[in-house]
Order: C-alpha cells, then structure tokens, then sequence
C-alpha cells in the first residue's frame, strides 16, 4: 500500500525522506567531534607562532607531524561548513531556482577555500625545507 504513494525516483532509490537526512545529520556530527580535538590543536599551535616570522611558520608545517593534522583541519572544517550552509539554505530559501542556485554556490566556494587552503599548506610545507 505504501508503495503506491512514493515517487518512481524514490521506489529505485529505495529511500525515504528520512534516510538521506539521517546521513546529513551523521556528517555533520562526525565532522564537529574531528574537530574538536583539531581545533585546539590549531589554536594551540596559532598561538604559540603570534608575532613569529614566516619561515618559523613554515619550518613548522614542513614536519609532517604538523602539516598532517592541519590538513585534517583543513578538510573537516570546509566539509563541516559546506553541509552547515547546505541545512540553512534547504530551511531558509525557498524559491527552487534560487535555492540550486545556492546550493551550487556552496559547493564552489567550499571547494575553493578547501583547495586554497591545502594549497597555502602545501607552499608553506616545501618551503620550510
């Protein structure tokens, strides 16, 4: 009987509202508890270089056992923070056109501080040497 009531997409797909929302909602979680212990290591480490010159900051990122936490930090955050703005734009816009068009944005500016930041990690990682 229920069958009858669910989309042809949703009949394929075999999920229900519920299901990909759970699995947002999970990311999102997951991502928050990475970055607990991430941040404060990031935060820890900022302070510790207030007023340092750039070539002690990149000595600092060429050890791998800096560089690869903060490429850690680097990716959960941006993730975390395109599936935040993802959840406020599916709440709050709600003409569909603009919403796609939002949610599109989303990811490009996600990708792209996600990537500038890896890639401003990467600089400063091959300098240090």
């Amino acid at each position: 009987m229920t069958t009858r009531l669910r989309t042809p997409l949703g009949k394929i797909e075999g999920l229900g509202s519920a299901k990909s929302g759970t699995q947002h909602f999970w990311r999102q979680r997951v991502t928050a508890v990475a970055l607990v212990p991430l941040a404060i290591w990031f935060v820890a480490s900022a302070l510790a270089y207030v007023g340092a010159e750039q070539g002690a900051v990149a000595t600092y990122f060429s050890e791998p056992v800096n560089a690869v936490p903060m490429l850690l930090f680097i990716l959960a955050a941006t993730y975390h923070m395109s599936l935040g703005v993802q959840t406020i734009i599916e709440d709050y816009v709600h003409k569909e056109g603009q919403k796609i068009a939002a949610l599109i944005l989303n990811q490009f500016v996600c990708w792209a501080v996600g990537a500038a930041s890896a890639f401003a990690l990467v600089k400063m990682a091959l300098a240090g040497h």
